[in-house]
């Protein structure tokens, strides 16, 4: 466990960061709707491209302030995020298009958590839900592409997790431990390296073979012998 002093977020890089590092479409699945993972991997990636746009399509009032903020380095972090928040599914696929005719070329980051919930209310006719979402989903695919940067989505228990999955270029598991959310990618492949307590960072295997890497198996030079193994006889 490493102890942190002093001012500021001196959180070691740990290989969270790359999650959405390159363009794409990633689904985080998250344990709760109010999971705030995304607000931790955003504020890294804002933190990152200073001077670049981001935009926060926002469903079941995700887009905590508190959060935001207690998970950004500084309060410059979050200059360059816009948030708009959705409160059905026609105008969360509306916020969807609005973003594609403001989002240019400057853009680093688009982010939907709880992206399919809205479509699951029972005021969306059963018809239209799967069109619709598919749509929104259609759409974030295409803007990623479109202007090479990470779209970040996320899904709980529920909320049509299956389908996002089809349009996601990759997926990750956020598992719940003892220490903290561990996320996991499609192959059990580990990107947490370490767990944040406060003024403390609780580093795990992955983190320190990241930063020293690792050795090769070294073959001893003589067969260390083997013990006779003897059994106890006990007389009755």
């Amino acid at each position: 466990m490493q102890e942190v002093t002093g001012g500021g977020d001196h959180r070691p890089q740990v290989e969270e960061s790359a999650l959405i590092d390159d363009a794409g479409l990633t689904l985080l699945e998250v344990s709760s709707p109010r999971s705030t993972v995304v607000h931790r991997l955003v504020c890294d990636r804002l933190a990152a491209m200073a001077g670049r746009s981001a935009y926060w399509i926002d469903a079941r009032n995700t887009a905590s302030t508190h959060a935001l903020y207690e998970h950004a380095p500084s309060r410059r972090t979050l200059a360059g995020l816009e948030i708009a928040r959705a409160f059905t599914a026609y105008q969360h696929h509306s916020l969807v298009r609005e973003v594609v005719r403001r989002a240019g070329s400057g853009a680093g980051l688009v982010v939907a958590p709880n992206v399919a919930s809205l479509y699951q209310d029972p005021d969306l006719p059963s018809w239209e839900r799967e069109d619709l979402l598919a749509a929104s989903l259609e759409t974030l695919s295409a803007l990623s592409a479109a202007l090479e940067c990470p779209v970040v989505v996320t899904t709980a228990d529920g909320d049509a997790a299956e389908t996002v999955a089809d349009y996601a270029d990759a997926t990750v598991e956020c598992v719940q431990t003892r220490e903290g959310v561990r996320l996991e990618g499609e192959d059990d492949e580990p990107f947490t390296a370490g767990y944040w307590h406060g003024r403390y960072w609780q580093t795990t295997i992955p983190y320190w073979a990241d930063l020293f890497g690792t050795v090769e198996t070294v073959e001893p030079v003589v067969d260390a012998p083997v013990p006779e193994q003897r059994s106890l006889e006990v007389g009755l």
